[in-house]
């Protein structure tokens, strides 16, 4: 009960929500109901691009690295895609996955050869690739993941208590009302790599929660 608003990803939102009965979900990205990860392979290994999940058992075998372990779209809906391709971490090169740490890592892993493979969130892959930082003789996207919906805020259930009737409509609204327009807001909003923010519901994570659970990253 320390931080009243706070910028969660999918996994990590759920985890706070179940912790904190009433916590409610205000907004989300313009990019974040239909958010992707990108599954990411070195040239050098011989690893192809792919059509559909199944082919990431191309995978079994590889040294391969997700980002961080909390991570929604470095790590649990990737492990979910794999699971459905019938790839689970135990057949992966040494029996085990590598946890870079954050999305940048995993494609600078991938990218210099330490790992064969490797899967980040779709946004930061397209940030790098506009800022050159991408070798596409080095390094190439095998297989976009489909969509779920990822980052959020989540607000503390008692605001409208604690400081006025309504102050949680208010705080939604003032996010929602951000605009491109606006050279101050504009730079908000570029920091999140957004054009603006929309509502976003508890229903939308319903999927997270149930994966998390399945994966053993929700009790």
């Amino acid at each position: 009960n320390s931080i009243d608003l706070v910028w969660f990803g999918g996994l990590t939102g759920v985890q706070a929500r179940i912790q904190t009965p009433g916590a409610m979900v205000i907004a989300q990205r313009d990019i974040d109901s239909n958010f992707h990860s990108v599954f990411i392979a070195n040239v050098q290994s011989g690893i192809k691009p792919i059509e559909g999940e199944l082919g990431l058992n191309i995978l079994k075998g590889r040294r391969f690295t997700f980002g961080s372990e909390s991570s929604t779209s470095g790590r649990l809906m990737p492990q979910y895609f794999l699971l459905k391709a019938g790839v689970a971490i135990k057949d992966l090169s040494g029996g085990m996955a590598g946890f870079s740490g954050s999305h940048d890592a995993t494609l600078a892993l991938v990218q210099s050869g330490s790992y064969e493979a490797g899967v980040l969130n779709k946004q930061v892959w397209e940030t790098n690739l506009r800022r050159k930082k991408v070798d596409k003789s080095k390094v190439r996207v095998i297989w976009e993941s489909p969509n779920y919906a990822d980052y959020h805020w989540l607000a503390q259930p008692d605001l409208d208590n604690r400081f006025s009737k309504g102050f949680t409509k208010k705080l939604q609204n003032a996010l929602l009302g951000l605009q491109e327009h606006s050279k101050t807001q504009s730079r908000i909003l570029n920091l999140f790599g957004a054009k603006r923010f929309i509502p976003a519901y508890d229903y939308q994570y319903k999927e997270i929660e149930l994966i998390g659970r399945q994966l053993g990253k929700i009790k």
